[in-house]
């Protein structure tokens, strides 16, 4: 399935990250098997395509909000995304327990 870009707003209203941010990718055009690669160093590879890309962070986070388990995400592999959504669940829980 291919998720294609839109000329919307950033969001969809509902908060979610929209797809307007998928123009600007210097990934765009790129072959999707680049990005989703079977070794470390294929990893490596689409990590330099994505060095100095302007909506790297969207990137990253939509791969993030929607918990996309394969490929590289914003500069992100998938052991990167899951470590930072650890992180993430940690510090919600710290905060939601620490006391002034």
């Amino acid at each position: 399935m291919t998720v294609e870009p839109t000329t919307e707003g950033t969001t969809n209203g509902a908060g979610s990250i929209g797809f307007t941010w998928m123009l600007k990718a210097r990934c765009r055009g790129a072959e999707p098997t680049e990005f989703f690669p079977s070794d470390g160093t294929g990893v490596i590879s689409a990590q330099h395509i994505c060095d100095g890309c302007p909506v790297r962070a969207e990137c990253l986070e939509y791969a993030l909000e929607h918990q996309i388990e394969h490929g590289v995400w914003g500069g992100a592999s998938e052991r990167e995304r899951r470590r930072i959504l650890r992180r993430r669940r940690g510090a919600v829980t710290t905060g939601a327990t620490a006391t002034p």
